[in-house]
């Protein structure tokens, strides 16, 4: 307390800190209840009276209610583009992304697909999420072609960058999908990554001819 009777405020640090933890307490909690009973079954209500904090709060920290699901959203919107950004010296796009594939894959990297069956039953039985996940691919997609746009000192509406951005997007939506169906027949994640990135190999091969030096660091 200081000297005139208040009590002071936490420091920044602190203060960031709590927010953290409600935001995660709430996404745990709003988890919780969307493997239970169902994303659309589940309402924003339900989730503030079990995380014990106002309606107001949830919506603050979580816009909309596909947000507390898809938690890891912004770094899969970012993904390909970041590693695109942050290829090696003398490394095409192709070959990053290839490379950062493999990787994510025998990581079992949720951003790559990895969620678990239960998670991947609910994104699956939820028109609302399925949808979401739509809009991420292609958002995740857009950005890859300002990144190629960028890398290749073109301007950002030329068709090249925005062409191979549709071509890579597509493989990683696909191989996205492949993850999330062999995951929903209960394959486990030692199978999944070993089968994702054989075929990952053989469907990378594919854009070689014309992808294997574009946009080289």
């Amino acid at each position: 307390m200081t000297t005139d009777g208040t009590v002071p405020a936490p420091p920044p640090g602190l203060r960031e800190s709590k927010k953290q933890e409600t935001r995660q307490l709430i996404s745990d909690v709003a988890t919780g209840l969307f493997l239970a009973q169902g994303f659309e079954q589940t309402t924003i209500a339900e989730i503030a009276a079990a995380a014990r904090v106002a309606k107001k709060t949830v919506t603050n920290y979580f816009p909309r209610k596909e947000d507390l699901a898809l938690d890891h959203q912004d770094a899969f919107a970012a993904s390909l583009a970041e590693t695109v950004t942050g290829r090696q010296p003398g490394e095409s796009a192709l070959a990053a992304l290839r490379r950062a594939f493999v990787d994510a894959a025998a990581n079992a990297d949720p951003v790559a697909g990895f969620s678990g069956p239960e998670f991947a039953r609910m994104i699956a039985d939820s028109p609302t999420l399925s949808a979401r996940l739509r809009d991420l691919h292609d958002l995740r997609e857009a950005a890859l072609a300002d990144a190629l746009a960028d890398a290749t000192g073109t301007p950002r509406d030329a068709i090249a960058p925005r062409a191979a951005a549709a071509l890579l997007g597509a493989l990683h939506r696909t191989l996205f999908q492949r993850i999330q169906e062999l995951t929903l027949a209960g394959q486990d994640n030692a199978h999944i990554s070993a089968t994702v990135i054989a075929e990952a190999d053989s469907a990378f091969d594919l854009l070689e001819p014309s992808l294997a030096h574009y946009a080289t660091a």
